[in-house]
């Protein structure tokens, strides 16, 4: 049996209310696969972060069926939508989000937070999600005294604590050196090497060099 797309866009589009109305994504139909390395890249207020919110389930399309591996998720809550993005999806963005009193683990272990899981088996999880992303020497650190490396490698951790079918980047490498970003670039290349669907938002060509299959947002129309 063929596995659905793990996103599957038909017609979907997303309309800013006005005045005047500001069409931000185009009605487009668009899937990705399952395993696939997609990159999407367009100049800034091209449409590129309204389509990271879209596949997210940050913001709710204004029109089109939008599916989440084969699940319909126009008519669920927003409650409903957030237990499925914290299942399904994982996000990592240009800012790395991580609270500045809490060491490495627990900034990882909070993803956690709500589930039915004991303490001591998210502290468990949280430190082996570390450890795979390179940081087994930080897991005790707070982030004032990590590198801006080490703070996406924590945030990238807390993104695939679930294994989620999706991981959602957005300008990963925008806050850092070349040198700094190359290596988190490898380490999304050895995510999706172990089988991860990884989606990468940049406008750097560099970037999007890394990924299988690129497409091209401008003036919220994705092209490719």
């Amino acid at each position: 049996m063929v596995s659905p797309p793990v996103i599957s866009m038909r017609g979907v589009g997303l309309t800013y209310p006005g005045p005047p109305p500001v069409p931000a994504l185009r009605p487009t139909d668009f899937n990705i696969q399952r395993g696939e390395y997609l990159t999407v890249v367009g100049p800034s207020g091209s449409g590129k972060s309204t389509f990271l919110n879209v596949a997210g389930l940050l913001d709710r399309p204004t029109e089109g069926v939008l599916e989440v591996d084969g699940l319909g998720v126009g008519a669920l809550t927003e409650r409903e939508r957030t237990a499925l993005r914290g299942r399904r999806i994982g996000l990592v963005f240009q800012s790395f989000h991580l609270l500045a009193y809490r060491t490495a683990t627990e900034n990882v272990a909070l993803a956690q937070l709500y589930s039915a899981v004991s303490r001591k088996e998210r502290i468990a999880a949280a430190r082996a999600a570390l450890r795979q992303v390179g940081l087994g020497p930080r897991l005790d650190a707070l982030p004032k005294t990590m590198s801006g490396g080490e703070r996406q490698r924590v945030a990238i951790a807390r993104a695939v604590l679930h294994r989620p079918s999706l991981l959602l980047c957005d300008e990963p490498t925008g806050n850092l050196d070349t040198h700094t970003a190359a290596g988190i670039l490898d380490l999304l290349d050895s995510l999706h090497d172990d089988g991860m669907t990884v989606v990468v938002i940049s406008h750097n060509p560099a970037v999007a060099a890394r990924g299988q299959r690129t497409v091209t947002i401008r003036d919220g129309i994705l092209d490719g």
